[in-house]
C-alpha cells in the first residue's frame, strides 16, 4: 500500500488542499513522527484483517503519542464498535477522563467521538456529542479535532456549507488532518460536483498514511469521475488488496467500483471477473449480482449508480 503512482502525480497538478496557516504558526504534521505512525500503521493493518483486539491496542498506543489525531480517534472507536461491549467500555473510559479533566478540550473531543459512534450503533448520543464538541471549541477555538467532529455532524445533517467551514477551520490548525481532508473531498465530489478539486485534496494522503485502505477507494472513485480509468483501477485494486477483511469501504464496495470502472472503460470481461470475486467474497452481493445480470443482458455500456459508502472508520453520510 506504500505508494502514490508517479505517473498520476505527473498528470494531476497538486493544488493546495487547505488554507495556508496563519503567519507564525508552525505547520503541524503528525505523520512525520514514527512513534505515532508505527502503531497507527500496525493498527490499520490489523483492523483491515479483523484482528480487532490487536488493532485497539495499537490505536491506543498511537493516541498516547498524539492524543487528538482524529483518524486515530475514529479508528479506535470503529475498532471498539466491532466487538459487543467494547464501545460501551470506551465511552465509560472517556467519560471518566472528562470528569478528571473538565477543562481539557481534548477530553471533550474524545468523548464526543465515542458518542458519535454510539449513535451509529443504536444509542442516539448526537446531542451529547454536539454539546461536548461545542464545549471543546469554547475551551480551545483552534482545536482541529473539535472542528473536524463538528464538520462530520454538519455533513451528516446535509448542512454542506457549515460542514465545509468546519473542515477548513480544522485544516487551518492542522493541514494534514486526514479526516478533515477526506470529508472535504466528499463535499467537493458529491455536493459541489468538483472531482478535480476533491482529488487534489486527498491525492497525497497515501504518502502520509499508506495503510489507510479506505482512502484508495475514495481516490479511485474520483479518478473514475475524471475518466482516468487506468489510474482508478490501480487505486481501487490497491484498496481491495489492503482491506482483506472486507471491513471498510474498499473491502465492501471496492469490487463493484472496479466493475463500474471496467464497464466505462469498455472491458466487460474484467468487470465480470471482479463481480464474481465480489460475490465469492460476500461483498456487495446484491449490487454485484444485479450488475452482473445487466452485463449478461447486454446493458453493460450504461452508467451504473455508485453504492453508498460504509461508515468506517468514521460516521459518514450513509452509515451501514
Amino acid at each position: 500500500m506504500r505508494f502514490v503512482a508517479l505517473f498520476l502525480l505527473a498528470a494531476v497538478p497538486l493544488l493546495a488542499a487547505s488554507p495556508a496557516p496563519k503567519a507564525g504558526v508552525a505547520l503541524r504534521n503528525d505523520y512525520l513522527n514514527p512513534a505515532f505512525t508505527g502503531p497507527l500503521g500496525a493498527g490499520l493493518r490489523e483492523f483491515y484483517t479483523r484482528d480487532f483486539n490487536a488493532a485497539g491496542k495499537d490505536f491506543t498506543a498511537a493516541l498516547a503519542v498524539v492524543p487528538d489525531n482524529t483518524l486515530a480517534i475514529s479508528m479506535l472507536n470503529a475498532t471498539a464498535a466491532q466487538t459487543p461491549g467494547d464501545l460501551d467500555a470506551l465511552v465509560e473510559n472517556e467519560e471518566d477522563a472528562l470528569v478528571k479533566a473538565p477543562k481539557s478540550a481534548q477530553a471533550h473531543v474524545r468523548v464526543a467521538f465515542s458518542y458519535m459512534f454510539a449513535s451509529l450503533t443504536g444509542r442516539d448520543r448526537t446531542l451529547d456529542a454536539r454539546e461536548e464538541l461545542n464545549a471543546a471549541v469554547q475551551l480551545d477555538p483552534t482545536s482541529q479535532a473539535a472542528h473536524t467532529g463538528l464538520g462530520i455532524m454538519r455533513e451528516s445533517e446535509r448542512s454542506t456549507n457549515r460542514a465545509k467551514t468546519e473542515f477548513l477551520a480544522a485544516l487551518q490548525s492542522d493541514p494534514q488532518n486526514i479526516l478533515a481532508r477526506e470529508y472535504l473531498a466528499l463535499i467537493y465530489q458529491d455536493d459541489l460536483k468538483d472531482p478535480q478539486r476533491a482529488l487534489t485534496t486527498v491525492i497525497d494522503v497515501p504518502n502520509l498514511v499508506p495503510d489507510y485502505a479506505d482512502i484508495y477507494f475514495h481516490i479511485a472513485s474520483l479518478l473514475h469521475d475524471l475518466g482516468q480509468y487506468d489510474a482508478a483501477i490501480s487505486y481501487a485494486t490497491r484498496g481491495v488488496e489492503a482491506d482483506v477483511g472486507h471491513v471498510g469501504e474498499s473491502g465492501q464496495h471496492g469490487y463493484t467500483l472496479l466493475a463500474r470502472i471496467y464497464l466505462d472503460d469498455k472491458k466487460p470481461d474484467d468487470a465480470r471477473r471482479v463481480l464474481r470475486a465480489s460475490i465469492a467474497a460476500g461483498s456487495d452481493v446484491g449490487y454485484a449480482t444485479t450488475l452482473l445480470k445487466r452485463i449478461d443482458d447486454g446493458a453493460y455500456e450504461a452508467t451504473s449508480p455508485s453504492p453508498g459508502p460504509s461508515s468506517t472508520p468514521a460516521p459518514k453520510r450513509k452509515p451501514a
